[in-house]
């Protein structure tokens, strides 16, 4: 009896779940350093107006800088994780590629050649 080649849907479901998640974490991650940047720019408008030291300021560059380095350094794991994980799905989606079959009057056939 012939039979067609099934998608084994748990397996591929996984994998799209992990996708999501490694999105996920990227948008975290920008979000993040999004925040230390709006946070940073907060604490320069009160130098300005005078409400903290320029120590202070200095102390917090170096802070902020040391934070934005690790976030960057974390985005990019990520990226390299999601793209790792979606050559993983890519790989099992070309073994789902269709088998060739031919019916006649005698039955069914396969088209394909044999290994």
């Amino acid at each position: 009896m012939a039979t067609e080649k099934k998608l084994d849907e748990t397996a591929f479901g996984a994998i799209v779940k992990e996708i999501t998640a490694f999105g996920e974490m990227i948008r975290t991650h920008q979000d993040e350093k999004q925040a230390a940047m709006d946070e940073f720019d907060k604490e320069r408008e009160r130098y300005h107006v005078g409400k903290i030291s320029k120590k202070a300021l200095v102390s917090s560059v170096r802070k902020v800088n040391r934070e934005l380095k690790r976030l960057d350094n974390l985005i990019r794991k990520d990226i390299s994780n999601l793209v790792k994980t979606n050559n993983q799905a890519k790989g099992f989606a070309l073994k789902q590629a269709p088998r060739s079959f031919k019916v006649a009057m005698s039955g069914i056939s396969s088209s394909s050649r044999k290994k």
